[in-house]
């Protein structure tokens, strides 16, 4: 079968301030990993400038409670987007649906979008927009469950999520519950635009620990179960179901990053009980975790089997103070985050600049990055190391051929 790259398909991830932190970024920073071009648009800002982010969770209370998150940075301006340009939408959920569904020029190009059967992919509140479209009509779909009287209102055929991870395809609209179901979200999405995902049964070990950067971990573990890995997350003196605090770390205008409480993140396996022989790779996010993790001889030993094994292993950030205690750095080349670069030339290793922040090297099995904005080219290395692909079918391919072909004879 033909197979290309997804470098061919362009996206369009509609933001607004307050939309939620994970919604926004996870998929965007996943898709771009895959090779997709994704261009983050708000009505009424331009590329360069930002969106706040708002950070909702279940804590026992009868409704989610929300702090702020990040600051996400718009890459594209939203009043130069021609849908004819695009492959698909994506929509965030979060509070910025609420005014975005008010405002007539969303609405225009979301149903010039839906109305072109091009994919639409909306989670959690973001069904809103679809409703004040008048997108949904006749349509089975789901969301969060507070938007289900507007749905039904609006003519959907409203699916109630059995769990928050819940997702729903109903012709080219794609819908799910909450970010907890990113990764068949995303997944789906993909495979709406043509995708394929090739050697994905990979098992994946992340390290993680209490106060660890939230985008550091919850990105490339959604991002990697996205693609079909086996992903298990461990903290010492944690068990499954357990949960792990998180810190949002962000470049604000101070002189080092500022932190604000993140999401909680929920364990997967239970830390003694881990066979690091089972695992095709391990993952180290950044934060502030690492700085005691480095002290646990466990971690150490688990480090140590990767790298002596020359299994693939990301480390990005502070994580590298883990790879650097465990003494495996010596005669590698990587990168951190700038105030690791002693941890790092201590060890042995030669430093690569990390200019501009978002870069990251690959070093024999060795992957490190220095803070989330290179998560893209963080996890696309990773696959690379664990020879994941996502490819366009021979159907899409013949398609983009003929529109090549097609333009080619025009210009003559």
């Amino acid at each position: 079968m033909a197979t290309s790259a997804m470098s061919e398909k362009r996206v369009v991830l509609l933001c607004g301030d307050y939309a939620e932190d994970y919604e926004v970024m996870v998929p965007f920073q996943a898709l771009l990993a895959y090779g997709i071009s994704v261009d983050a648009v708000c009505p009424g800002k331009k590329a360069g400038e930002t969106c706040r982010t708002a950070i909702h969770q279940l804590s026992g209370h009868q409704t989610y409670t929300e702090i702020r998150g990040h600051n996400f940075t718009l890459n594209a301006s939203f009043e130069d987007i021609d849908h004819t340009k695009y492959d698909g939408l994506v929509i965030a959920g979060g509070r910025a649906p609420e005014y975005l569904a008010m405002d007539a020029f969303v609405l225009n190009m979301v149903r010039n979008f839906v109305n072109s059967g091009k994919p639409v992919a909306s989670i959690c509140h973001g069904q809103l927009i679809l409703a004040a479209a008048g997108a949904v009509g006749g349509l089975k779909c789901t969301g969060f469950p507070a938007v289900g009287p507007t749905l039904i209102a609006a003519g959907a055929l409203w699916i109630e999520p059995d769990t928050l991870a819940a997702c729903v395809v109903d012709g080219n609209i794609i819908t799910a519950a909450t970010y907890i179901g990113h990764p068949e979200f995303i997944r789906l999405f993909v495979e709406a635009l043509g995708g394929n995902i090739s050697k994905s049964n990979k098992r994946i070990l992340f390290l993680c620990g209490d106060y660890m950067e939230d985008y550091e971990v919850t990105v490339p573990f959604q991002s990697l179960q996205a693609l079909g890995c086996h992903v298990d997350a461990v903290c010492p003196k944690k068990k499954a179901g357990d949960l792990c605090p998180t810190a949002v770390h962000d470049f604000e205008g101070d002189q080092t990053y500022s932190e604000k409480p993140g999401h909680d993140f929920t364990l997967t396996a239970n830390f003694e009980d881990i066979d690091a022989s089972s695992y095709d790779a391990l993952v180290i996010p950044g934060g502030r975790a690492p700085e005691y993790l480095a002290l646990d001889g466990k971690v150490i030993d688990i480090a140590k089997h990767f790298m002596e094994s020359e299994k693939p292993v990301a480390s990005i950030c502070h994580g590298q103070q883990i790879l650097a205690a465990a003494g495996v750095l010596k005669g590698k080349k990587c990168t951190a985050y700038p105030a690791v670069k002693l941890n790092v030339v201590l060890a042995g290793a030669t430093w690569l600049e990390p200019e501009p922040i978002d870069r990251c090297f690959t070093h024999g099995n060795l992957v490190t990055g220095a803070a989330w904005p290179g998560h893209p080219e963080f996890i696309s290395q990773l696959m690379d190391l664990l020879g994941i692909k996502v490819f366009l079918c021979a159907e899409e391919m013949e398609m983009v051929m003929v529109m090549v072909m097609d333009v080619s004879s025009f210009v003559e």
